[in-house]
């Protein structure tokens, strides 16, 4: 790999880090291992062909452009969570993949998935959906531009769109938690 390749592929992942918290080839690795996935399958569940999938983990490809196969990646993180935590079975696991990879997208039905044992939405679940509408839309060097064009007269709507448009998932929750009536 040439030198303008090697820098490419870094910025790619840099703009990963951005958009998704961590590069995607890092992402889909964990996914892979916690999931007992190949990335064949690992493609087929979220709807990608595995050369594409082999350029995003590369960084070959820096953004996934189909909003509905992020909030797979999204549901996919989830229920890797709980399969980590014990709360789901190997078993239960291949059956929720089963839904994500049927779903359009939106949230699968799925309470346990979605939601915390009151029935509402957790905190992570709401800030991951409003990071990924917003990063549906643009991409995190156009977000922070518009935040910076924000900021003299609407310094509160900036910090949101560089919290939740560019920032780390855990920096928005914490945002979140901390603006909560």
């Amino acid at each position: 790999m040439d030198a303008a390749q090697q820098e490419a592929t870094a910025r790619a992942r840099e703009l990963q880090r951005s958009w998704y918290g961590e590069p995607l080839g890092a992402l889909f690795r964990r996914l892979i291992d916690d999931l007992g996935l190949n990335q064949a399958r690992l493609a087929s569940v979220l709807g990608l062909s595995a050369p594409m999938l082999s350029q995003l983990m590369s960084g070959q490809r820096a953004k996934i452009g189909n909003p509905a196969v992020v909030q797979r990646v999204q549901a996919l993180q989830e229920l890797s969570r709980q399969v980590a935590d014990g709360t789901v079975s190997a078993a239960e696991a291949a059956e929720r993949m089963e839904e994500v990879k049927r779903s359009s997208g939106g949230s699968v039905l799925n309470s346990t998935q979605t939601t915390a044992s009151s029935g509402a939405p957790t905190v992570r679940r709401v800030v991951r959906e409003i990071q990924s509408l917003l990063r549906s839309v643009a991409g995190a060097g156009d977000i922070i531009e518009a935040a910076q064009l924000l900021s003299p007269t609407h310094p509160e709507l900036a910090e949101f769109l560089r919290v939740y448009g560019a920032g780390r998932t855990s920096e928005a929750v914490a945002h979140y938690e901390a603006h909560q009536s």
